[in-house]
């Protein structure tokens, strides 16, 4: 445990290293001048030696997994923000929990599509056992790469929707993961119980995320049916949320914003802009509650992440292969009801009366 443990201490400390390095470069497009890479190889020896000190050190527990293998595994998380910190953090702590012994790859597209391909194609040539991908632009570039390295997903809402398998019930290649699906009609279902009154959503989400499409097709299906209408306001970069968000107030009486990557990354803006005109913020999912939006019923991350670690440890010991496991999802039990307090008071709106309607 000692060892693996200092591992990934000093994988993070290289990634960070790396992530400057990105942003320096410029251009969005993640690519490392040879400079850079000859640095991050320097780095990458300083931290084997590190970790081969340190071995010697332990104790007679050595951290190996039972077939004394430790497993590479390169990780593409498309941004940084609560949820898919949250899964990438699940996704360890299973592999933690069950023995594997491992050296992680952390990189961070941090929202860049271009980047996502960068990253794919290093990660895809690095000689790793398996790849962990974190949200759909980050699966859909690494499943893009290659076709023999496991890829295990995880906060991709709909897989086969989004062509990364054959079936969800029977992915038939190498890609195979957990669904971040919410119960976005109990979402909706939301407005009506502590907003009687209202009449129109604004559906916020960015257009070009497969996820996010699929979720506000699900919230519209919902809307009908609990007889509201709705109106889309989409972006398609986070450099359009103020203006997006500006142009709903008024015309809308309450914001619902799916498990989007982009608005999740920027609620710090929506809720600023969307909590100082009295305008409430359904969210998709809790990380999005902690950063300024009012309510959500949703998933916990770091299980989802749980779960795809689980599964992972299934495929690095061989006991099954991603073609054969079908796309897992996160038990009802596990959603969970969440107010932000402080929103609520800056809408005028008593937080415990919030929670007593939204489960009447």
């Amino acid at each position: 445990m000692k060892n693996r443990t200092v591992k990934r201490v000093l994988a993070l400390a290289v990634t960070a290293a790396l992530a400057g390095s990105m942003v320096a470069c410029g251009g969005g497009d993640g690519a490392q001048s040879e400079g850079s890479q000859e640095e991050t190889a320097s780095q990458e020896e300083a931290a084997d030696g590190a970790q081969s000190e340190e071995t010697a050190d332990a104790d007679s527990g050595s951290g190996e997994s039972a077939s004394g293998e430790t497993y590479k595994i390169g990780v593409i998380q498309y941004m940084p923000h609560t949820a898919l910190d949250a899964s990438n953090e699940g996704f360890f702590a299973a592999l933690d929990d069950l023995g594997i012994s491992y050296e992680e790859d952390q990189q961070n597209a941090a929202g860049e599509t271009s980047t996502c391909q960068t990253i794919a194609q290093n990660l895809a040539s690095a000689g790793n056992d398996l790849i962990f991908a974190i949200a759909t632009p980050a699966a859909q570039a690494m499943a893009g790469v290659t076709e023999d390295i496991p890829i295990v997903l995880t906060a991709v809402t709909d897989p086969a929707d989004a062509g990364l398998v054959e079936s969800n019930d029977a992915p038939g290649g190498n890609v195979t993961g957990t669904s971040d699906l919410t119960p976005v009609a109990d979402q909706i279902a939301l407005i009506k119980k502590i907003f009687p009154e209202a009449e129109t959503v604004g559906m916020l989400y960015c257009s070009s995320e497969a996820n996010s499409v699929f979720q506000i097709n699900l919230a519209k299906e919902a809307c009908d049916a609990e007889g509201l209408s709705y109106e889309d306001y989409t972006v398609s970069s986070s450099n359009e949320i103020q203006s997006v968000v500006e142009s709903a107030v008024g015309k809308v009486d309450v914001l619902y914003s799916p498990t989007d990557n982009i608005i999740a990354n920027n609620m710090a803006t929506v809720s600023m802009i969307a909590n100082e005109n009295q305008l409430p913020v359904i969210c998709g999912e809790e990380g999005m509650v902690d950063n300024g939006g009012l309510i959500t019923y949703g998933i916990d991350y770091y299980e989802l992440g749980y779960m795809a670690g689980e599964m992972a440890a299934k495929i690095l010991t061989g006991e099954s292969q991603p073609a054969e496991m079908p796309i897992e999802y996160l038990d009802a039990s596990k959603c969970s009801l969440k107010v932000n307090a402080d929103t609520a008071e800056a809408l005028g709106l008593d937080a415990a009366e919030l929670e007593t309607l939204a489960q009447s």
